[in-house]
Order: C-alpha cells, then sequence, then structure tokens
C-alpha cells in the first residue's frame, strides 16, 4: 500500500498546519470525514484506542462528538465541536474541545483540494494560544495522526 506524507507544521505563534495527499477523489474523503459509517473505521488515535460513540449531526450549528476508549486501561476520551461552515466536498469548518482538558477550545478548517484523481487534505488547527498549540503538539498529535489518516488511505480505498 501507498504511504503518502503527513506534514505537520507551525504557523504563527498559535497554529498548526497539517497536510496529507490521499489517493481518492475529495468527495469520497469528504463523505469518509462526515459520515459516521465511515469515520467509525478509521477514526482512533494508535492501536489500542476503539472509536465507540461518533456522533455527527451534519449542519451548520450541528454538534459533532467522539469517545474513544483504550482497550489496555479501560480509559475513555472524548472529543466534541460543533460546525461552522459546510461546503460539500470542500471545507468544512468546525470547533473541537478535548473534554478532559478545560479550555483546550480550537478552530479547525479541513479543505479538500483535487487534482489528478488525488486529494490534498488541509487541516488548519487554530489554537486560542502558543501554550495550548504546543501542548497539542507535545500530546503525541503527530503520531496519532499518522495512524489515523493511513487508515483513512485504507477505508478509502474499500469506497471506491
Amino acid at each position: 500500500m501507498l504511504k503518502h506524507k503527513l506534514s505537520v507544521n507551525t504557523r504563527g505563534d498559535c497554529d498548526i498546519v497539517i497536510t496529507r495527499v490521499f489517493n481518492a477523489p475529495r468527495s469520497l474523503v469528504f463523505a469518509a470525514w462526515t459520515q459516521p459509517e465511515h469515520v467509525k473505521r478509521w477514526f482512533r488515535g494508535c492501536r489500542q484506542l476503539e472509536l465507540i460513540i461518533c456522533d455527527i449531526n451534519l449542519y451548520v450549528g450541528g454538534t459533532w462528538r467522539y469517545v474513544l476508549h483504550d482497550l489496555n486501561t479501560g480509559t475513555d476520551f472524548a472529543l466534541n465541536g460543533e460546525y461552522r461552515e459546510i461546503v460539500p466536498p470542500e471545507r468544512l469548518v468546525a470547533t473541537e474541545r478535548y473534554e478532559l482538558i478545560p479550555n483546550s477550545d480550537r478552530l479547525n478548517t479541513l479543505t479538500l483540494t483535487e487534482h489528478d484523481g488525488k486529494t490534498t487534505l488541509c487541516i488548519h488547527v487554530q489554537h486560542v494560544s502558543k501554550e495550548q498549540r504546543d501542548g497539542h503538539l507535545r500530546s503525541g498529535l503527530e503520531i496519532g495522526l499518522y495512524g489515523t489518516l493511513n487508515r483513512l488511505e485504507e477505508c478509502l480505498q474499500t469506497m471506491m
């Protein structure tokens, strides 16, 4: 299986920009990103995590919530947010909050661009402070994203 390079970079004091190319049209990537039956197949950080709750109310002002269960420790980790802008299949803007960490709110802008049947995914993560951004980076973000987005690529290949 072809693996694409994941890029995680900082921008300014508070932002992170994540990019990755997928071997799939953007309409499929958008569907895999926004439909619970697909998200359940690929979204989890590390191998020992399992997505046990995947609620998506995809409309502007609608909410989303994911709960990951650690199979080794029995601990649950929850994320939630609200959709601010939805332009299928090219753009999705949503807030995100890690429920265990107060004031962890951030704004994520997902942009999908397609060229020759491949889709470049770009997520611009806007934190409220440099400390919050740096904490997010130290949390294992890049390692978790690497595995998660590789699983998304595998999921996309089964959807074509």
